[in-house]
């Protein structure tokens, strides 16, 4: 999530591809965390940025100004290296970034009517993608090299995507998914689902990309909200669930495993076979627990899936029958990490684990520690 207000305290934060560890830039400086505990492995004071992209753990940062001192400049692309504090290459551009996605093989640039994908080892452009005007940067990415996907808007008047296959470089599908533009789009880590939200804010539908057919929809609510982020579960199979956050201040866990097979059931039925899908297209609120009031409503915010975990076999009412994990950076600068539980009774229970403000964090070794436990890839 990049190229906020300047009204916020942080310009920009993302997670790394398992997202294992995160990284904010201020007007000031960039630094990146651990998501297991918390801490502050790496800060640099250097300037603003728009947009800090870790590659896995490694040492390497895709990173672009804010603009705000020359030699930050918003169409440039610097790809940096932590652990010797210098950049590795760079690559400019005729207007400004407004998103950026890596993996070890791929790096795929995107401006506001022109996407760039690059090898990530040579920097040798492989396609170059017209689009239509995107000016929010929205896309989403697949790290997968066996799933790597590629979801762009299609269209500025309804929510329409295109997904490309960056691997083997080729459009893969379209798929229309709102009668609204686009608001927010999340590819599952495999590539095998994606997710978007309108800028109405109160659908949520999952796709099935190998065949770009629509798995199943979620009711966020009633009255239009923004959707500010979508992610998926880590699962490397079937995700098991979906978490969106939105304007109102709240949290949304969607659950995608019961509902694409309820889906299933109900398309192999008779009924469901005659009836068509806007009728077919059922909202269960047994799958959807929310969170209000998690952060002050209007505060933009990214939220994502740290650790599943599913007990079997369990015979009490009470007892915990799926915990989750979920991580959440408010734009006003603050970390929380809540743990949602919900009992055999499809009951859940939300608690607050760790809350802290990005900004103030000190670590004693901030200069020195790394956050890197592979090889940093040399382009």
């Amino acid at each position: 999530m990049t190229n906020q207000s300047s009204s916020y305290a942080l310009l920009c934060a993302s997670f790394n591809q398992d997202n294992s560890g995160f990284a904010i830039s201020s007007k000031d400086c960039l630094k990146i965390f651990d998501s297991n505990i918390g801490r502050l492995c790496y800060e640099r004071a250097i300037g603003g940025f728009t947009i800090v992209e870790m590659l896995f753990s490694t040492s390497l940062l895709a990173i672009v100004g804010a603009g705000e001192q020359p030699s930050l400049s918003p169409r440039r692309l610097c790809l940096f290296n932590t652990t010797t504090g210098t950049a590795l290459r760079e690559l400019n551009f005729l207007t400004s970034i407004l998103a950026v996605r890596l993996n070890k093989k791929r790096i795929v640039v995107v401006l506001q009517e022109k996407t760039y994908i690059y090898d990530s080892n040579s920097l040798a452009i492989l396609e170059t993608i017209d689009t239509v005007p995107n000016h929010k940067g929205l896309c989403a990415f697949s790290p997968s090299l066996d799933g790597c996907f590629l979801a762009l808007p299609a269209s500025t008047i309804k929510g329409s995507v295109l997904v490309y296959n960056v691997m083997e470089l080729h459009l893969h599908c379209e798929i229309d998914a709102h009668r609204s533009p686009l608001a927010a789009v999340v590819l599952s880590s495999n590539g095998m689902y994606i997710a978007t939200a309108s800028e109405q804010g109160t659908i949520i539908r999952v796709h099935l990309v190998s065949e770009a057919t629509k798995s199943c929809s979620f009711r966020r609510g009633t009255y239009p909200s923004t959707i500010y982020s979508l992610s998926f579960g880590p699962s490397l199979h079937l995700p098991d669930i979906l978490v969106a956050t939105s304007s109102s201040g709240s949290v949304h866990v969607f659950f995608l495993g019961l509902a694409i097979d309820q889906r299933s059931r109900r398309s192999s039925s008779l009924l469901g076979s005659i009836l068509p899908n806007s009728v077919n297209d059922a909202f269960d609120p047994a799958h959807h627990h929310v969170l209000h009031n998690a952060f002050s409503a209007g505060v933009k915010s990214y939220a994502v899936v740290h650790k599943v975990d599913k007990v079997a076999n369990t015979s009490s009412s009470d007892s915990v029958a799926f915990k989750a994990n979920i991580l959440i950076i408010t734009f006003n600068g603050y970390f929380q990490e809540y743990t949602l539980c919900i009992n055999n009774q499809n009951e859940s229970s939300w608690s607050l684990e760790r809350e802290f403000n990005l900004l103030t964090v000190i670590s004693d070794n901030s200069k020195s520690s790394r956050y890197c436990s592979e090889e940093c890839i040399n382009p």
